[in-house]
């Protein structure tokens, strides 16, 4: 149903309050100079989880576990993603994601369908700065009208921005800082870039 590279059978931090099973799915357009999932950026890398090892644990976790957590990797290059989404809630789980918001049609099609109860997303940088933290051009159009669209749909969220002094400097956190705040965007965790 989608490819996962990875998988975090119990998470007590990728949802904040919430036990989680965190499922990494493989693939990502964006080429993040930090990113500390580089095993997940090639959509077409070998993957070793099955989606029916990953159901069959949640089959058997039910009343142990709140939720389960598509991360990544960029979960919504999945062109099945709703589909997983569906099956997680058949089973009585609440549906969290992680995303840098790189598909703005399909995280509409999840959002619209009611699919997803929290999105940790991630702001890159300020527009201005987004090629250069994702590495991609144009990168910044679609993450902002992603953003949008949680905005619009009321969904629990949290906005967090990950910072590496070799991509982001102080002036562009204090732009990037400006940017949100300019948007009523106060509720934004900043955190540092990891050596990977």
């Amino acid at each position: 149903m989608i490819r996962i590279g990875g998988w975090s059978r119990l998470s007590a931090c990728d949802w904040p309050g919430k036990l989680v099973t965190t499922v990494f799915c493989q693939g990502c357009p964006w080429r993040c100079g930090y990113c500390h999932n580089p095993e997940l950026l090639d959509p077409r890398a070998r993957t070793e989880v099955r989606w029916e090892t990953v159901t069959a644990h949640l089959a058997r976790r039910q009343g142990l576990l709140d939720g389960v957590v598509f991360s990544g990797g960029e979960p919504l290059l999945q062109p099945n993603l709703a589909e997983a989404m569906r099956a997680v809630r058949a089973l009585g789980y609440a549906v969290g994601l992680h995303t840098g918001g790189g598909y703005p049609r399909r995280f509409a099609q999840v959002l619209g369908e009611g699919l997803v109860d929290w999105v940790g997303f991630d702001v890159k940088a300020a527009p201005d700065a987004y090629a250069r933290v994702t590495g991609v051009r144009g990168s910044a159009g679609p993450a902002l009208r992603s953003l949008r669209l949680l905005l619009d749909a009321g969904v629990p969220h949290q906005l967090r921005t990950t910072v590496d002094p070799e991509l982001l400097d102080d002036g562009d956190v204090a732009d990037l800082e400006s940017w949100l705040a300019g948007r009523g965007l106060r509720d934004h965790v900043r955190q540092e870039a990891r050596a990977v």
